[in-house]
């Protein structure tokens, strides 16, 4: 029985095919300097190789390197002498293992326009990239050999950052690149709207094979990311196989799909470009690919040789190559050394003092030698460089003719932040609770969100694993167009499907779109899941706008990653889902300013901490909020600090009024809800004072200057405290510091065993943290004080 895909609104094209009744898309000669261009750069590849000894993965970077040519000399829109331009195309390496090859093609890219249209290059020399930055390769930045320090070389990332001009993400860490790739293109078709800027992926069937890939791309094809292009460099090739799909009768190692099914069933417009070496073939699926107007991202894809004329081809050429200054190495560059008479340093004549390349110094030297050679070749007109530089012209030319100009309302992410400015002790009239209501951590976001989604005309796409009503994060998107975003039928919903249960992708996707610079993404799911699934993207996204920074000082573009249903009061899930531990794998786990972890345990504490995050503008900002209707209650009648205190991070919630008195430590909306209301009435009632803080945000808390943070919070309190937390005992070390004070502390697994299931009140005693036990713990503290 056979069987087909249903009905789809992407389309597949053989370009082979369609060349047969098409006229050829370049000349002869175009053909001819696109070969010796391509020879230039794969020699350049092995030269990279071999001199930053034996660092990188030359064979991917030279099977992309033909069609990576093309796309940036012939298929995109944009001006290389603003990387930063809005209105541009973009280029986005998913396949970050190719880092050397998109550093070896912007090395050419700038040699190519110094020689044949200098007056293209960036006047910043920061937004450059020049052949004296591939001296940086895999260098770090304290790196002090001669000439690195001489020329002010980059220092260039194993793997894409946005350290290097043209590049927006960090990519390579197991799939997070398509997820994040595709977020920028949703931040620019939605802000554009129908002439928005094309989104130009690299990446290789290897890569694809990743679970968050493939819910990305789902997502894509759902929401209609038409001006989404990946470009997939099939070459069958992993580290470990040969045979990563299946292909023809032949089963694949990893997967039984090829990477056109692959594309096709999640509604991509595929176009199969079964030589991948072809210029003609390679710029006629390029050319295709924009005329496709059915409003389906496309999928290219280029049958390649991984290492193709390199001396070491498939998986052997991914991660290793030639032995540095081997015969293989020199095999692979004499045929541009034959065609341009020139000669590179040999270990025989010039190399004798580098120690087997242990001296960094001379090595260095050998490849600024070699570098020289390159580019005396386009110099000398081996590559007819006015040619090239002209594609770079016309490319500036069209953008220029595009008029591409923000859609009609569109997203003001700007007023996101004039409104957190300050306001983090204002509370908006219609998000101020009463005293008695009762209401939700969980509602209390969404409302918070929604209220920003609102002044800023739309600037935030939320997201949920299957979980838009059940977290509450379907609020966001109150007052705009229901049902979920789709550029052509729902424009203007701010809802997005990534489909389905995948916070891995939601995570990458909001990433992007966020770094993208006019939107903000929102992605909510359990605490349990949310937080490991998305902690790649949003370590990715940290350091993608700490790298950032090496280009143009600017504030982080933040994303929210919401923890919701966090803690033991989800307990009727089971141990499974109502999860203490997510809190440990973000909270000062990042670096300092990059990530604010929130932790209100009163829906009146949500605004202010929201605000007071939005106004830092960290990367990442984590909400944890629970899922269980609370009651508000009256924290003045209960002698309590007001909730715009938690914008401190850590704040008095009651005061003691004897000056010696113990002091107990609360984190986790549990918890704190049990002290109050029930552990609270007992101490008084025996006459036990103590001061009780709360840890509100650990994050916002060491944003604030030594002197705020010893005033609020002395030291010396740390030594002598307990805690009491809904979530696990590391997280109580920072605030509890004595043997005896962690000793005494209470916490989900200080019996040593998950906890059962079961309403959220039997969950929390099974734990020891209900009122009764809370109250016992602090007589015991207090009388061994």
């Amino acid at each position: 029985m056979g069987f087909a895909f249903g009905p789809r609104r992407g389309t597949y094209v053989d370009i082979a095919e369609e060349l047969k009744t098409l006229g050829k898309p370049l000349t002869d000669d175009e053909v001819k300097n696109f070969e010796a261009f391509d020879l230039v750069y794969r020699s350049l590849c092995a030269l990279l190789y071999n001199y930053v000894p034996m660092s990188g993965h030359p064979g991917g970077s030279i099977s992309s390197g033909r069609f990576v040519a093309a796309i940036v000399f012939d298929a995109m829109d944009y001006d290389v002498s603003d990387p930063d331009r809005q209105d541009a195309d973009m280029i986005s390496y998913a396949a970050g293992h190719k880092a050397l090859g998109l550093y070896a093609m912007w090395g050419l890219r700038n040699e190519v326009t110094r020689i044949g249209a200098p007056q293209l290059l960036a006047k910043d020399e920061k937004l450059q990239f020049r052949l004296e930055d591939l001296l940086g390769f895999r260098r770090n930045p304290i790196t002090k050999t001669p000439l690195f320090s001489k020329f002010s070389s980059k220092p260039l990332d194993g793997h894409p950052t946005p350290a290097t001009p043209f590049i927006r993400l960090s990519t390579g860490a197991s799939g997070v690149g398509v997820a994040t790739s595709l977020g920028l293109a949703l931040g620019a078709l939605d802000y554009y709207g129908a002439l928005a800027p094309r989104l130009h992926i690299v990446e290789g069937e290897g890569g694809m094979t990743p679970g968050r890939v493939c819910e990305a791309m789902a997502a894509a094809g759902t929401a209609s990311l038409g001006n989404a292009v990946m470009h997939i460099d099939w070459n069958q090739a992993s580290i470990d196989t040969n045979h990563v799909c299946r292909d023809g009768e032949e089963p694949g190692d990893y997967v039984q799909w090829t990477p056109m099914e692959f594309a096709y069933l999640h509604d991509w417009n595929v176009i199969l470009v079964p030589d991948g070496r072809n210029f003609q073939q390679i710029v006629a699926a390029q050319r295709k690919a924009r005329t496709i107007d059915n409003g389906q991202p496309t999928a290219i894809v280029y049958r390649t040789t991984k290492g193709w004329q390199y001396g070491i081809e498939g998986r052997l050429s991914h991660g290793a190559g030639h032995k540095l200054c081997s015969d293989g190495f020199y095999e692979a560059v004499q045929p541009l050394l034959d065609k341009i008479g020139g000669r590179l340093p040999t270990c025989e004549t010039d190399c004798e003092r580098c120690d087997g390349g242990q001296d960094a110094d001379v090595v260095e030297q050998c490849l600024w030698d070699a570098l020289l050679v390159v580019r005396k070749a386009l110099e000398n007109g081996y590559v007819d460089t006015k040619a090239m530089a002209q594609r770079l012209l016309d490319a500036r030319e069209r953008l220029n003719c595009l008029e591409r100009k923000p859609r009609d309302k569109a997203p003001k992410i700007e007023k996101v932040y004039e409104t957190a400015a300050g306001n983090e002790r204002s509370i908006p009239k219609e998000l101020v609770l009463e005293p008695g209501t009762a209401t939700t951590l969980r509602g209390e976001l969404g409302k918070v969100l929604n209220y920003y989604n609102t002044v800023s005309e739309g600037a935030i796409f939320a997201a949920a694993a299957d979980l838009l009503g059940s977290t509450s994060v379907n609020v966001a998107g109150k007052g705009f167009p229901d049902g979920y975003y789709n550029s052509l039928n729902n424009p203007g919903a701010r809802l997005l499907s990534i489909g389905g249960i995948c916070e891995d992708a939601m995570s990458g996707v909001f990433s992007g779109l966020s770094t993208y610079g006019h939107h903000m993404g929102a992605g909510s799911s359990y605490g349990a899941f949310i937080a490991a699934l998305g902690h790649i993207a949003s370590r990715l996204h940290a350091i993608g706008q700490q790298a950032r920074q090496a280009i143009a000082t600017e504030p982080y573009k933040p994303y929210f990653l919401i923890c919701a249903h966090a803690g033991v009061k989800t307990g009727e899930d089971g141990p499974t889902h109502a999860d203490p531990q997510p809190l440990q794998l973000l909270e000062e786990n990042f670096p300092r300013g990059t990530m604010i972890t929130l932790t209100p345990w009163d829906p009146q504490e949500v605004w202010p901490l929201v605000t007071a995050a939005l106004a830092k503008r960290p990367c990442v900002i984590a909400p944890f909020v629970t899922r269980p209707t609370e009651k508000v209650l009256d924290r003045k009648a209960l002698r309590l600090a007001p909730p715009t205190n938690a914008v401190t991070g850590v704040y008095l919630l009651r005061g003691a009024k004897e000056k010696d008195a113990g002091t107990v430590v609360l984190q986790g909306s549990e918890v704190a809800y049990a002290f109050i209301e029930d552990a609270l009435p007992l101490l008084d009632g025996e006459g036990i004072d103590i001061n009780v803080y709360y840890v509100s945000s650990a994050e916002l808390f060491d944003a604030l200057p030594p002197e705020e943070q010893e005033r609020i919070f002395p030291r010396a309190l740390a030594q002598e405290a307990m805690g009491i937390t809904g979530f696990t005992l590391p997280t109580m070390y920072r605030w509890i510091c004595s043997e005896r004070g962690r000793a005494m502390t209470l916490h989900p697994f200080q019996k040593g065993h998950f906890l059962g299931s079961g309403q959220a009140d039997k969950v929390i005693a099974e734990a020891g943290l209900d009122g009764e036990s809370q109250f016992q713990a602090i007589v015991r503290y207090v009388k061994e004080r």
